[in-house]
């Protein structure tokens, strides 16, 4: 290895801690890696960004606006949900449901599918009394494997696509990796509705959890001088004794009490940490001296306004409140929001609201405006989900919405023909959406997410940052001396392997961008069609189902379903080890 070669693994090894440990949202993570080659001499300005010109990229960038504008209008979302109610079984209705949804993500950004679908789904498992964490993951599951039926369908084969194109070899073509996409996504649902049910948990839907759970939600509550039961204890101020409700905790300045004894005295300006039902804590309120602090100007009791609602919403993992507290992260003046209770994967967090540390993951019970899901339902800081109390109503323009989908179907029509290229299809579909006023230029800007476009164009640098130092031949004539000699089957597989791990540790477009460059010395060195080796690391990037954190859509359901990162382990691995075995046997045949 030469010393350059050494210092890009380093920095590659060092990106990838960083990630795993989450110092900083994974945009700025390896954009800061990429920034490092270019200030170091390793790679000249051009070669670093042009990631940001690559055609793959900007024809994901005009994906999200032509998604945007199908699902602003609510068209899929209304024949979705009519699908869905008219099953009379439930194993039957999901499969009935879940057949369209993953034919409908082969041509649609999967993340706002997701979004959209989870509320849907938990609402429809509470009226037919049946856990909804049986069927969240396989909402994002069954998404990731419709993602791989076409070039469209996930911002991974449009990545290597778009690397292809850079190499100067012929891309994907619309329907090409059908040929591994939809075999898998036929697996995946026998899988997912045989064993893989067997194994999703039956937990309670969250909006039962805040009812009956007295052990994960928590509230604080000020003392103030009006309180009657003032420099009394807690047994005698008649808090030990409490419905549904414990007192664990006591702030007093800057001493914590806690455990919290019966003998305690109460004094004003005390915050009283308590755990239990929401109900109670709207009752004990109306205790002449104790404030609920929601960290906003609104109060439980306004939920009987229809200008107030109660929100949960999931916080992503390129937040822009991770790492920070609530009260850091000035929740309240941001959002106008209160936050009343924070859920992470079924454990109760020790610590007043204010100071919780947020994750990727956790979900928020917010005490928000009624405009509020409709203000951030694009925000990049969390995915909010739905309100608790009130569904939302989708209030789309139903001639606009057929018509941005004849729009979308006629830009497929045009890439299936060969009369345009994806890019030039993906540009006269937004001018079209544009000058129609299907979609505004705001609402076009909003449905960009800048920070998936920044981590696959920094992406890009990373592995010129490979080639160029030699890294990539490296890497590869390593994986040939270990497979070679056990036949191209063995490659095939170390290669799927290696691109798997590296999306179920940081994400799937990375792990795409990193592993192509190998694949394609590889396919040089052994002589044989690069587009073997393309297709399993478009497949294998994409197929991340062991961890929530490899694949936003698992991130997505993570909070909502109530799942412990030990279900994604237990269900997604089998999906994984079949999604291997097809993949490989099936691009064994067809192209070596």
């Amino acid at each position: 290895m030469t010393l350059e070669m050494v210092f890009v693994l380093s920095m590659i090894i060092l990106m990838f801690a960083a990630l795993l440990l989450e110092l900083a949202r994974p945009d700025i993570i390896v954009f800061s890696a990429l920034v490092i080659f270019v200030l170091t001499g390793l790679l000249t300005p051009e070669e670093a960004f042009n990631g940001f010109s690559n055609q793959g990229m900007l024809t994901i960038a005009l994906l999200f606006i032509v998604a945007g504008a199908v699902q602003k209008h609510g068209i899929i979302d209304r024949i979705m949900k009519k699908w869905l109610n008219k099953g009379k079984h439930v194993k039957g209705s999901m499969i009935r449901f879940f057949i369209p949804l993953s034919l409908s993500s082969a041509f649609l950004n999967n993340t706002p599918i997701v979004v959209t679908f989870t509320p849907m789904i938990k609402k429809w498992c509470e009226e037919k009394g049946i856990a909804p964490s049986k069927f969240l993951i396989p909402l994002s599951y069954f998404t990731i494997l419709g993602g791989t039926i076409t070039l469209m369908g996930t911002s991974t084969n449009l990545v290597v696509h778009g690397m292809l194109l850079d190499f100067d070899l012929e891309g994907f073509s619309l329907f090409q990796l059908a040929i591994v996409g939809i075999p898998i996504t036929i697996v995946g649902f026998l899988y997912l509705f045989t064993v893989g049910y067997q194994l999703l948990p039956s937990n309670r839907g969250f909006r039962d959890q805040i009812q009956s759970d007295t052990k994960e939600y928590m509230a604080e509550m000020t003392v103030k001088k009006e309180f009657p039961h003032v420099n009394k204890s807690v047994q005698e101020a008649g808090l030990r004794e409490l419905k549904g409700l414990y007192l664990v905790e006591i702030i007093r300045e800057n001493e914590r009490i806690s455990p919290v004894k019966s003998t305690t005295i109460i004094k004003a300006g005390d915050r009283l940490i308590f755990t239990g039902l929401i109900s109670t804590i709207a009752e004990l309120q109306h205790m002449r001296g104790l404030q609920l602090e929601t960290g906003s100007h609104l109060e439980l009791d306004d939920l009987e306004n229809s200008h107030v609602e109660l929100v949960e919403a999931v916080v992503s993992h390129q937040s822009s409140l991770l790492s920070k507290s609530i009260k850091q992260s000035q929740f309240r003046s941001k959002f106008d929001a209160g936050v009343i209770a924070v859920h992470r994967n079924n454990e109760r967090i020790k610590s007043k609201i204010g100071d919780i540390i947020l994750r990727p993951g956790d979900v928020l019970l917010l005490l928000a405006g009624s405009d509020f899901i409709r203000t951030y339902q694009q925000s990049s800081d969390f995915y909010v989900v739905s309100s608790l109390d009130t569904p939302s109503n989708l209030q789309g323009n139903q001639k606009k919405g057929l018509f941005s989908i004849g729009v979308l179907l006629l830009m497929i029509f045009m890439v299936t023909v060969g009369w345009l290229s994806m890019f030039k299809a993906m540009l006269l579909a937004v001018l079209v959406l544009l000058v129609t006023k299907t979609i505004t230029a705001e609402e076009a800007k909003k449905n960009i997410q800048f920070h998936v476009l920044l981590l696959i164009a920094s992406a890009f640098g990373i592995g010129m940052a490979m080639t160029k130092s030699g890294l990539a031949k490296w890497i590869a004539d390593g994986m040939l001396s270990i497979g070679e000699p056990y036949g191209i089957v063995v490659l095939i597989l170390l290669v799927y392997l290696l691109t798997n791990i590296f999306t179920e540790l940081i994400t799937n477009s990375a792990a795409a961008v990193l592993m192509l460059p190998i694949g394609i010395e590889m396919a040089s060195s052994l002589g044989v069609d690069y587009m073997g080796f393309a297709v399993t690391i478009a497949i294998a990037a994409s197929a991340s189902f062991i961890t929530p954190i490899g694949y936003q859509t698992n991130l997505i359901v993570y909070g909502p379903g109530g799942y412990r990162f030990i279900d994604y382990i237990k269900v997604g691995t089998p999906l994984s080890l079949l999604v291997m075995i097809v993949t490989v046997s099936i691009v064994n045949v067809v192209w070596f």
